[in-house]
């Protein structure tokens, strides 16, 4: 991607799927696009939940793909992330200013026993750390990244990410299949996969 110019992003719904009594699933493409030559710098896809307004009938949606961990291998890298307090009040200042991850009361009445981080959060943090022990802290070195959201995470919780490398295609990406959850506690990112240019860890600077 280009340090200067117009990239405008292009977003297209691309399904809208009934899942029944569960609610409704709508799909989405966004490209990050070149203005001048049209070329896709990014693309990302993501799917919104809408709870409890399903039964519609509408279409289905397509399976899901999986990427589970091998059965019986112990993890190439483990990688551990601990939050703090105010985690969640920082990382808002990135323009997410919902009282869920500021204000206490919101997550009670939702049913999260209080604040919560920003989903985002969770997703990018070990996008990065994924990075820096795999792939050298390289932006170059990460092709493609995807997981499922599965719980949320609370201000102090430490993340602990397993990943296994499951093999190098004839380009040098290395699919590496991940599970990120809470220390002790649930899933939060499943169905994880990325792929990165396996180079080892990140060099410190200092």
């Amino acid at each position: 991607m280009p340090q200067t110019g117009l990239v405008p992003a292009r977003q297209k719904v691309i399904g809208v799927y009934d899942k029944g009594r569960p609610g409704t699933v709508l799909e989405t493409q966004t490209d990050l696009v070149d203005v001048d030559s049209g070329e896709v710098h990014a693309r990302v896809t993501s799917s919104g939940f809408f709870i409890g307004q399903g039964n519609w009938g509408g279409p289905k949606s397509p399976a899901t793909e999986n990427y589970p961990p091998p059965k019986g291998k112990a993890p190439d890298a483990t990688i551990e992330v601990q939050t703090s307090a105010e985690s969640a009040l920082l990382y808002r200042l990135n323009g997410d200013y919902n009282p869920l991850h500021a204000d206490p009361e919101p997550g009670k009445k939702m049913g999260f026993g209080g604040t919560i981080m920003h989903g985002l959060y969770s997703w990018n943090s070990t996008a990065h750390s994924l990075l820096k022990e795999l792939g050298g802290g390289d932006p170059a070195n990460i092709k493609e990244y995807q997981s499922r959201f599965a719980s949320p995470v609370r201000p102090g919780d430490k993340l602990i990410t397993n990943a296994w490398v499951m093999g190098v295609n004839q380009d040098g990406w290395s699919e590496v299949r991940f599970v990120t959850q809470v220390a002790g506690g649930k899933v939060v990112l499943s169905n994880g996969l990325a792929l990165i240019k396996v180079t080892g860890q990140a060099k410190s600077k200092l």
